[in-house]
């Protein structure tokens, strides 16, 4: 069971699924950093939620069911602030008495940044991580093709300019092969359409985003934040991911004082696909040892 809920992030509204649960735990939820809270976060959640713990999965500012223009303009210290405004809402939830954040990809970078910040956290869960762009994108621009990084780069520009000028947004497709201009060409990202939404089942998830939005992503690089870690992680690392890579998160990890590792083979999506059993075990194991608050029985 769940129900729509929405709360406000700098004077923007923002959409939101509440799973109400019984332990007191309360898991803040988004999808990437242009997937919607649908395709990005159901199959965890109602898993979550199965076991007793709330959930707060939500979209961010100008995508999916959230209000903000321009639509598909993703800016990080934007969504950082969305994400403020989720956590401080979530505590207000009946029956919330300790909260703890869940991301992937470019998003589980912000759970680092978070992490480190005072906002009250008893857990975060890194998944698939990007916690270094310039890393990320050095070892992303061998899947592309000159023409297509030149195009990419240039269309990025000029909707930066357009940003500025008050133009819709240019919009660039979230994965494609090698030689299009989109935000990755991995090999893994070009997966992600079909095992986010199979058989197209979240269709108004809108698979683009501004082109303006790369690069302040390009240059984000939470992983300076690990060592300020106010709160235990959990990173979820895949062995051969293309798109996120495995070793700045590794290397993130072991600057966090209070860092649990879980490596799984397979690729970026791996946590939704193989690994999936193993990794929703190991999650909730986690989100239980930090959240559920232990009851004394009171002496008759």
């Amino acid at each position: 069971m769940r129900e729509k809920v929405s709360f406000t992030s700098a004077g923007v509204a923002c959409a939101a699924w509440h799973y109400p649960g019984t332990n007191g735990g309360c898991v803040v939820m988004t999808g990437g950093f242009a997937v919607t809270k649908e395709p990005g976060t159901d199959r965890f959640a109602e898993q979550f939620a199965a076991a007793g713990f709330s959930v707060l999965a939500f979209d961010h500012r100008n995508f999916g069911e959230s209000a903000g223009a321009p639509r598909q303009v993703a800016q990080v210290r934007d969504q950082l602030e969305d994400w403020r405004a989720a956590i401080a809402y979530a505590k207000t939830l009946p029956g919330v008495e300790r909260v703890a954040i869940w991301a992937f990809s470019l998003p589980g970078g912000y759970i680092v940044q978070l992490a480190s910040e005072d906002l009250g956290l008893s857990a975060a869960i890194a998944q698939s991580a990007n916690v270094d762009g310039p890393t990320v994108t050095r070892h992303a621009s061998r899947y592309q093709s000159p023409g297509s990084a030149l195009r990419l780069i240039g269309r990025a520009l000029l909707d930066v300019a357009g940003g500025w000028l008050g133009r819709p947004p240019r919009l660039v497709d979230l994965a494609g092969p090698t030689g299009t201009v989109a935000l990755l060409n991995t090999p893994d990202a070009q997966l992600g359409s079909e095992i986010l939404s199979p058989g197209n089942r979240y269709p108004d998830w809108q698979q683009s985003v501004a082109a303006r939005s790369v690069l302040p992503a390009v240059f984000y690089r939470p992983a300076k934040y690990a060592p300020h870690a106010r709160c235990p992680i959990l990173y979820v690392v895949c062995q051969d991911d293309k798109s996120a890579l495995a070793a700045p998160t590794l290397k993130a990890a072991a600057t966090t004082s209070k860092a649990q590792v879980l490596q799984v083979p397979g690729n970026h999506y791996a946590p939704f696909t193989t690994a999936h059993e193993q990794v929703v075990e190991t999650e909730l194991s986690f989100l239980s040892r930090h959240l559920v608050v232990s009851r004394t029985p009171q002496a008759r």
